[in-house]
């Protein structure tokens, strides 16, 4: 699906209160777990040892970390929309997380975002984004959030 294009802050404004869009889906695989899992030192065996996670773990298989799949965020985001004529972006918060459903290894998940609201700091726009990350095949949210970014138009 080809992601929305917003060209200043008022075509941004004109999305307040509505769904934005829909990225792609993504499969999160054992690798990128296990690369995950390094890159944070979070090895805990429910991420990296399948073998355990397959006699021990509820879910029969390893799982994604929750940070994992915040972290996949940015990039599905660029999926839904292409903000044009930025000089720069700032994370600025989250909001209201809560993960809602454990991603077990191989799944695909995709975010659905809703623009909550824009605010004009200034010529900076501060974007409140409700962001929920779906399963595939799954009706529970891997998790759901409020993310703030500032944008920096020219």
């Amino acid at each position: 699906m080809a992601p929305v294009i917003i060209n200043n802050f008022d075509e941004f404004a004109a999305f307040v209160g509505k769904e934005i869009g829909v990225s792609d889906f993504v499969k999160i695989t054992q690798e990128q777990i296990n690369q995950f899992a390094t890159a944070t030192h979070d090895h805990q065996w429910i991420h990296t040892d399948p073998e355990r996670a397959a006699k021990e773990s509820v879910f029969k298989t390893t799982i994604a970390h929750g940070f994992l799949t915040l972290s996949l965020v940015p990039y599905l985001w660029e999926q839904v929309a292409d903000i044009r004529n930025v000089k720069m972006l700032v994370n600025y918060g989250i909001e209201k997380l809560k993960f809602g459903q454990a991603v077990v290894v191989d799944s695909e998940v995709r975010v659905k975002v809703s623009l909550k609201s824009l605010t004009n700091l200034r010529g900076i726009a501060k974007a409140e984004m409700d962001i929920e990350m779906e399963i595939k095949g799954n009706p529970k949210p891997a998790f759901s959030a409020t993310q703030i970014l500032l944008y920096h138009f020219n």
